[in-house]
């Protein structure tokens, strides 16, 4: 017998086993007797008003519960038929679990270098300002979800399994907790170990991987797509590919423009990464709680219309870091991500400005990658005004609002260093112009956040593709080209780890009916 019960604690009493107990047996007016035993099934903050209280979802049960995720085995499919990967971020790694998991071998393509090698590549980006456009925060062994934070939470639950690609990533070493927090995190720090490890999954149940390895041309033959050319000189011949490269793969959406494979511009956003004090963030949403460690670092998600246009917060990060993640020479982007802790003095979240295609001063309709050209226009402008350095170009949040160059910058996280500009003058006029507007919306929301104590480092430009890759609904290969299957973030399917991972799973799953 199992009854489920929403109760609400203050934090004290978070670990008070024996009052949860009573608690949840006083709310369970529908049971005769009192059940000796409980486990939370989920946990959140409610921190709109005081005091600070966590809601739990508790499951009262006769017998004491044994919380254990589900473990697949993977078996040996070193001679099945093959899947063909390219690109080993969230959605190609799952791709990959799952292809196994349904008797199939996986093959997969990354143009960058494994989890472990790609350190040296970040650390010359943060220390030297040398980018690598092979191997860098964006490409390489995880993709961005392995350097961006860890955040598992989605909306996209309509889409497919998302508790199948938490109950996976627990399998292979992340904390059972990311199964009951309403927002789980992993933290940039544990993520390498977990993609190690299922990638040692892959090879040893016979899968392949193969790192420095970039697809540079697609073969077809009436419209179906036989080869993959790799790095300009061997080409392989598939059946059956995923194409999950992510949202910085510019050259990927050029080939397939060249290609005429059908490739689509689509909405996206652009604007700046703010950084805050975390103490600030934490008093401002805690009522005043500072520095209390029976809560958590403290989160916002913001939103508000400037003519007409969306604008909000995105990939807030508590405790966290500002990471160079520039994926070519000449260009400066910015991203943030966490530790498992949290416990970096900043917080820092990207504040951003919606932008539809069709409004961009040189929109063509025939050409699909107006957004793509619009995004990289932008960041090398932010690269220039940085002195060509990584050295990302920056200004105080009320400096900005008011248009003054800030004197100096506070202390940051952002190791490459700052340059002080009127981002007004660098961002293009309505993106400047929505941010000023919108940050003294922000203000009105949360006392205190608009502070000339926090930095502005621009552009924070990554937030989603500027390009999608059509796909029948059904069959979930591309509109024209039979055997390809568009995939994750850069494809226009995912906004984050978790939903790529399940658009993984799904295209393995289409390609297994489109064979029945």
């Amino acid at each position: 017998m199992e009854n489920s019960i929403q109760i609400q604690v203050l934090p004290e009493q978070l670990h008070d086993e024996k009052f949860i107990l009573q608690l949840a047996n006083k709310k369970n007016r529908g049971s005769k007797k009192d059940l000796p035993f409980f486990y939370i099934r989920k946990r959140s903050i409610d921190a709109r008003k005081k005091p600070v209280k966590y809601n739990l979802q508790v499951v009262l049960t006769e017998e004491k519960t044994n919380l254990t995720v589900p473990h697949i085995k993977f078996g040996d499919v070193s001679n099945a038929k093959p899947i063909h990967i390219i690109g080993a971020g969230p959605a190609g790694m799952f791709a990959a679990l799952e292809a196994i998991e349904l008797g199939f071998k996986p093959i997969v393509f990354e143009r960058g270098k494994d989890v472990r090698d790609r350190r040296r590549d970040l650390a010359a980006i943060n220390k030297n300002h040398v980018v690598n456009p092979e191997s860098n925060y964006c490409f390489g062994e995880g993709g961005a979800g392995t350097y961006s934070d860890g955040k598992l939470y989605t909306r996209s639950k309509k889409r497919g399994n998302v508790l199948k690609v938490l109950e996976l990533f627990v399998q292979f070493g992340a904390p059972y907790d990311i199964l009951v927090d309403a927002h789980p995190h992993i933290g940039t720090n544990k993520l390498p170990a977990i993609i190690t490890a299922m990638r040692e999954q892959i090879l040893a149940s016979g899968g392949e991987f193969h790192f420095n390895t970039k697809v540079t041309d697609f073969v077809l033959e009436n419209n179906q797509l036989v080869g993959l050319e790799l790095n300009q000189k061997e080409t392989t011949a598939v059946d059956h590919v995923i194409l999950a490269t992510g949202h910085s793969a510019r050259d990927i959406f050029h080939l397939l423009h060249e290609k005429n494979i059908k490739v689509e511009a689509k909405g996206f956003a652009l604007g700046v990464r703010i950084e805050h004090a975390q103490d600030l963030i934490d008093q401002i949403q805690y009522h005043g709680r500072l520095n209390d460690e029976l809560l958590p670092p403290a989160t916002y998600g913001l939103v508000t219309q400037v003519n007409k246009t969306g604008v909000y917060s995105f990939c807030m990060c508590p405790g966290g870091i500002v990471a160079p993640c520039a994926t070519a020479p000449g260009e400066v982007v910015t991203n943030g991500w966490s530790p498992s802790k949290r416990n970096n003095p900043y917080s820092n979240s990207g504040i951003v400005v919606e932008i539809d295609p069709t409004r961009l001063p040189n929109y063509n309709e025939k050409n699909p990658l107006v957004g793509l050209e619009f995004q990289a226009s932008v960041e090398k402008a932010c690269w220039e005004a940085a002195g060509k350095t990584q050295a990302v170009p920056a200004q105080r949040m009320v400096d900005f609002v008011k248009g003054r160059v800030s004197k100096d910058l506070p202390k940051s996280s952002y190791q490459p260093g700052m340059t002080s500009v009127d981002l007004n003058k660098v961002l293009p006029p309505f993106i400047a112009n929505n941010l000023r507007q919108a940050f003294k919306d922000f203000g009105r929301k949360m006392t205190g956040y608009l502070t000339n104590d926090a930095v502005l480092m621009a552009p924070e430009s990554r937030t989603s593709s500027p390009v999608a890759i059509p796909r029948d609904k059904e069959s979930l290969q591309h509109v024209e080209i039979q055997g390809l299957y568009p995939c994750g973030e850069g494809a226009g399917y995912a906004g984050g780890i978790a939903s790529a991972a399940v658009d993984g799973l799904n295209c393995v799953q289409a390609i297994i009916r489109n064979q029945k």
